[in-house]
């Protein structure tokens, strides 16, 4: 049951990690983390609410010492002398100036739980920032992987598919406790390969083809899943999209080679 969710999950992780809150999990797993935020305007102080939670309750983890790192083009802008320890679990109080347009990284980096030091795990997450944030990504050495795979794909985060595989994510799966669980865990998976296909997309005018086409397939079946709203309905037309996937990705191409062979063999 685990594997044909991670068949379902896995296209939903094209979408780019821009929208207004993202999880994600620690290089190490002991601790996932939400970062949160609305409208980015530069040359105005953006509320940037942190949360750390426990990946095995789902709940907010209290007493971390944490570090702060936000960067933007390599080069590091804001970064917290020392490390700061919040009881709570909560930052809210957190807020930063974004200078210009771009491509920003916030690096969070924990080293301490319940008193106890830890070694350092680090999350980063990529936020884009002005008019970049509806622009496709301009290849360079120094963005590196930032655009995620369906942008790269379709050209813009504004894009139709993008956006419609945006509000399943972020209206069906994320509203039920079985699909939270698994982009916590997704995500970790993702962000180990996206940047290097996004980067091929963006160096390959012919391979971004290639994974368009064989995106498109797969994003018109999750189409069906915008109607659901309760986590019954949430896996029962999961498992819908996950036979029609199959069909089109495994059986259809296999019931081919077997045509082919019983033809050469006649």
């Amino acid at each position: 049951m685990k594997f044909l969710l991670v068949l379902l999950l896995i296209p939903l992780f094209t979408i780019p990690a821009f929208a207004e809150s993202q999880t994600l999990s620690t290089d190490q797993g002991t601790l996932d983390v939400k970062l949160s935020y609305e409208d980015v305007k530069t040359g105005e102080l953006t509320k940037l609410p942190i949360e750390f939670i426990n990946p095995m309750t789902q709940k907010t983890q209290v007493h971390i010492d944490y570090r702060i790192t936000i960067a933007e083009s390599g080069e590091t802008l804001f970064q917290t002398p020392n490390l700061i320890h919040t009881s709570e679990g909560i930052i809210n109080g957190f807020k930063f100036e974004f200078p210009k347009d771009g491509l920003y990284n916030i690096q969070i980096d924990a080293e301490g739980i319940l008193f106890t030091p830890i070694p350092k795990e680090s999350v980063t997450f990529d936020i884009l920032v002005g008019e970049a944030a509806a622009q496709p990504s301009v290849p360079s050495n120094e963005e590196g992987g930032g655009c995620l795979i369906a942008t790269a794909a379709y050209g813009s985060e504004l894009a139709p598919q993008v956006q419609m595989l945006r509000e399943i994510r972020d209206n069906q799966l994320m509203n039920t406790e079985s699909g939270s669980a698994f982009m916590t865990t997704f995500n970790e998976l993702y962000y180990s390969f996206s940047p290097t296909i996004a980067d091929m997309e963006r160096e390959s005018p012919v391979f971004k083809e290639i994974v368009k086409a064989g995106l498109t397939p797969m994003i018109s079946t999750l189409s069906i899943m915008e109607s659901a709203e309760t986590e019954s309905e949430v896996l029962g037309l999961g498992l819908s999209v996950i036979a029609l996937n199959l069909g089109m990705y495994i059986g259809l191409p296999a019931f081919g080679i077997v045509k082919v062979i019983q033809l050469r063999k006649n």
